[in-house]
Formats: structure tokens, sequence, C-alpha cells
């Protein structure tokens, strides 16, 4: 029973090593051209929160930290931010037309409201990402000019 064991712990030692050699690719590019914060006024609270709770599965610019480079753990976290970008990438904010951005601004406004971003998995790790009630009325506040502003702009 001993040698069972020991031979089932060495296979799946092994077979975890092979993983390790299997990585996705990393979500990493300086192109800042796009990026909402080149092309928005943002109060710097605001700009604050949207780098820490946002931008790392939101952008085209992951910041990596050491367990993201462990198989199958960083296949999950790809999984995330290529979910993520999908959804809204602020790296091409600029490339939006203004009823976009107005959807995307509705749609932050909805997640935050919910309580369903960020998520809770990444709070766990990144501690800084969590909101308090005042971030989250600073956020919807500048959520509600901005709307505003692209309505008006649009209009004309």
């Amino acid at each position: 029973m001993r040698r069972i064991l020991i031979i089932l712990l060495s296979i799946a030692a092994i077979a975890f090593v092979i993983l390790q050699f299997f990585q996705p690719e990393k979500n990493s590019n300086t192109d800042t051209t796009n990026l909402i914060f080149k092309h928005e006024q943002i109060p710097a609270d605001v700009e604050t929160i949207i780098t820490n709770a946002c931008l790392d599965c939101h952008s085209n610019n992951t910041k990596s930290v050491w367990y993201d480079r462990i198989s199958p753990v960083s296949w999950m976290i790809n999984k995330h931010v290529t979910e993520g970008k999908k959804e809204l990438n602020f790296s091409e904010w600029a490339t939006l037309d203004d009823y976009d951005k107005i959807g995307a601004l509705e749609d932050i406004r909805q997640e935050v409201e919910q309580a369903k971003m960020p998520l809770k998995s990444y709070v766990m790790m990144h501690p800084e990402a969590k909101l308090s009630e005042e971030q989250k009325k600073s956020l919807l506040a500048w959520i509600d000019k901005k709307s505003e502003e692209l309505l008006k702009a649009s209009e004309e």
C-alpha cells in the first residue's frame, strides 16, 4: 500500500512539473495609445480605483505576480483576463464610439452596484482592489458625469 502511494505521488509530481511547460500567453502590452487615462479627464481618486480594481483584467497590461506562473492557476487567471477584456478593455477605450462608451459605463455601474466587480477571488489576492463605499460613490459619480457629457456630445 505504501509503495502504491509513493508511485502515485511520484506520478502526480511529474505531471505537475510537466504542466509548468504549458503556460498561456501573458497579457502584457506597453502600447497605451488608446488607454482611457490618455483620453478622458478622470479625477485622481477614480483613476486609482480603476487602476487597482479593474486594469489587471480589463486592459492589455496585466501585472503578473508569482502565482500567475504556476499551472493550472495560470490557465484560470488567463481565462479571467481574456473574458474581462472581451467585456471591457480600457486599453481600447479611445476606439469606442460615444454610445459604446455610455454602454460600458452603464455596465460598470451595474457591476459595482451589484458587488459583482471586482471579483471576490481577485480581491482576496489583491486587497487594494476592495472598494469602500466612498470609492464606489466616487466612481459612480464620475460615471454619471461622464455618461452625461458623452450623451450631450453625441446629440450635437
